[in-house]
């Protein structure tokens, strides 16, 4: 399945470019899905809550569902699934935009807003292809993107996937 990461520091605007993003590129007849990691524990369910109750009793997996909606909830043990693995129990699409997993290998856009005061990441990984910055960035030797503008970021990412007039190219 095609993805690209959309990576950055914590509060650079990874979420917001990728809530622009996916209307540009629904609008385009892209089917679109997101993986985004979280490095602090989350939880979906509430005390109290049946499903809650389902996975406090031992539950190795629980489905949630509510009309035309619904999630799984996984008691992972051991070490955290491979970003592959999370792909792999993804239902198929044109395109999966994943936020984090800086250190896997895939194709990439940094998030980079130098007024935070952080280094940027795209020097010491090659995967990074393009930065998209709110300001002019000097010495750097990937695709520089404007921020401000996600349908320009949109047309790279469709011209990254090879998004032809509706259709994917054969990869």
């Amino acid at each position: 399945m095609r993805s690209i990461g959309i990576v950055g520091w914590s509060g650079s605007g990874k979420t917001t470019l990728i809530t622009a993003l996916l209307p540009i590129l629904r609008a385009r007849d892209l089917s679109v899905s997101t993986i985004k990691h979280v490095h602090s524990g989350f939880d979906m369910d509430r005390p109290g809550k049946d499903s809650f109750r389902h996975r406090e009793a031992g539950a190795h997996e629980v489905m949630v569902v509510a009309g035309g909606r619904w999630a799984l909830l996984h008691e992972a043990t051991g070490p955290a699934p491979s970003l592959n693995d999370l792909l792999f129990r993804m239902a198929e699409v044109d395109l999966v935009l994943v936020e984090g997993f800086k250190s896997f290998p895939l194709s990439k856009i940094e998030v980079h807003r130098p007024s935070l005061g952080k280094p940027p990441i795209w020097p010491d990984e090659k995967d990074i292809l393009a930065v998209a910055t709110d300001e002019v960035l000097s010495g750097c030797d990937r695709v520089v993107l404007p921020l401000n503008r996600p349908d320009r970021i949109a047309n790279w990412v469709l011209r990254l996937i090879g998004w032809h007039r509706g259709r994917l190219a054969r990869s």
